[in-house]
């Protein structure tokens, strides 16, 4: 088939999967992370997964497990950061009889319980660092050793994991292997957040309110236009999680089905707030200070180079022979040449006169051009030396 053809599959392909794992919204973003999602599932490869909190990342690892070959074998959701560090190596590789203090019996871990299935790794930033490398010689070779034992046992398991945080800043900075960030993210899906989306927060606000209205048989509840256009610009950071469960207070709580923004201020108090990229009154009291200091210190710095400039200048007009302006004579007193050197007072006799110019021979015996053409200097300002705390 042409790539036209193949891309209105692909097209249909999303409608369908939405259709039948329940996703609403027609935002663009969302559309390319399922048209990863379903373009990977055929084949073996590791996934990971990120997003915000509550975005819905574990639903893209069931779209990739029930379209993929491993579709009729086992599923399982492993949460890494609610496992204890000390129980996850037994919890994902199995252990031994008396290997641990409680381990009274043999016991088979996910990835030997899941072999020939999926499994999906919540919160991947979260496991140990020895737990990464366990995992890392499983991704590579399928290879794994039981806690408490020597024996090595292999299994065939497709490995989905997600993360809400930046991954790249926990390698920086030690707290996750880098070979094992670059083995999992052969296929990168982003899951766009909420905010990412604005155009589907009424949508999935309808289908909510009619979800709770069935729920508790009552009349499904609408936005009216302030409230809609409030519900638009909040930031959710708890993203689709926060909004069913503001939907399902508003349908509970809530008298009248008309909601306004005085019932969505009972129920998300900082709704009204705009979220700016930075509040000026806070920057003042709180880091005003320090960026004054920065200010300051930088001007004064920016003082001193221009003093030493004009030190240069001078001590340069009195080692090439050259006459003072009147204007700058004065200048002249406020800057000291180096030791054994004084500046002419032969005044500005010859000044004004046709220009002069002279060689000057460097250390590299290369020419310097100069000359007292009055036109090359401008007007120069003395300024204090005040250094007072005002």
């Amino acid at each position: 088939i042409d790539w036209t053809t193949f891309n209105t599959i692909i097209v249909e392909s999303v409608q369908a999967i939405k259709q039948r794992f329940g996703i609403y919204g027609r935002s663009e973003t969302l559309n390319q992370a399922l048209d990863t999602a379903i373009r990977v599932a055929g084949t073996d490869l590791t996934v990971l997964i990120s997003g915000e909190s509550g975005s819905g990342k574990e639903i893209f690892s069931k779209i990739i497990h029930s379209l993929s070959p491993r579709k009729h074998n086992q599923f399982i959701a492993v949460n890494c950061g609610a496992i204890p560090a000390g129980t996850i190596n037994s919890e994902l590789f199995g252990h031994e009889k008396g290997s641990f203090t409680g381990a009274t019996a043999d016991r088979k871990g996910y990835f030997e319980t899941v072999d020939g299935g999926t499994i999906f790794l919540d919160e991947i930033a979260e496991m140990p660092h020895d737990t990464q490398s366990f995992l890392l010689r499983v991704l590579e070779s399928g290879e794994f050793i039981r806690v408490g034992s020597s024996k090595t046992l292999k299994t065939n398991v497709r490995v989905v994991a997600a993360t809400n945080v930046n991954l790249l800043d926990r390698v920086r900075v030690g707290k996750f292997r880098e070979d094992l960030y670059y083995r999992l993210n052969t296929v990168p899906i982003r899951v766009p957040s909420l905010k990412e989306r604005r155009e589907d927060i009424q949508i999935l606000f309808r289908k909510f309110a009619q979800d709770f209205a069935e729920k508790y048989r009552t009349t499904p509840i609408e936005l009216d236009e302030h409230s809609a256009s409030l519900m638009e610009n909040y930031s959710w950071p708890g993203n689709i999680r926060e909004l069913r469960n503001a939907v399902e207070q508003l349908s509970v709580l809530s008298d009248q089905k008309i909601i306004h923004a005085h019932d969505l201020a009972r129920i998300i108090p900082n709704i009204n707030n705009r979220n700016l990229p930075m509040n000026i009154q806070d920057a003042d009291q709180q880091g005003g200070f320090h960026e004054r200091e920065i200010l300051y210190k930088l001007l004064f710095d920016m003082k001193q180079d221009l003093n030493q400039l004009k030190n240069m200048f001078f001590q340069l007009v009195h080692t090439n022979d050259l006459e003072m302006p009147a204007a700058m004579e004065n200048a002249a007193s406020a800057y000291p040449p180096a030791a054994g050197l004084s500046f002419p007072n032969s005044g500005v006799a010859n000044w004004n006169s046709e220009p002069v110019i002279k060689q000057v021979q460097d250390s590299h015996s290369n020419p310097i051009i100069l000359s007292n053409d009055k036109k090359n200097f401008d007007t120069v300002e003395v300024m204090e030396e005040t250094l007072s705390l005002d």
